[in-house]
């Protein structure tokens, strides 16, 4: 399994009509064959400096990889994510063996 995770803030103005319509746009990705648990998530912790977060996750490297050159998730990268997204971190982490 791969959870695949970013965090990240946005140009828009918070509240604004603009941050719900990339947060709306953004759940194409749960629609990408392979996304399991896809998650919109709020940051809360005034430990960085970002707004919000998305979560998803994979059965395995395989079905990440086909997520990734997908081309709904490259139309939102180019069109959405590259000029409406101003700094972010991705984490990408994989369970470790228990015991």
């Amino acid at each position: 399994m791969i959870r695949h995770t970013v965090t990240f803030r946005l140009h828009h103005p918070e509240g604004s009509a603009a941050e719900a319509a990339f947060l709306s746009d953004a759940r194409v990705l749960a629609q990408i064959p392979g996304v399991e648990r896809f998650e919109q998530l709020r940051q809360t912790s005034a430990k960085n400096p970002f707004t919000f977060g998305f979560s998803m996750e994979f059965a395995d490297a395989a079905a990440y990889a086909a997520y990734d050159q997908h081309p709904d998730h490259r139309a939102f990268v180019a069109d959405r994510w590259v000029p409406e997204v101003a700094d972010f971190l991705e984490i990408d982490y994989e369970p470790l063996p228990v015991g």
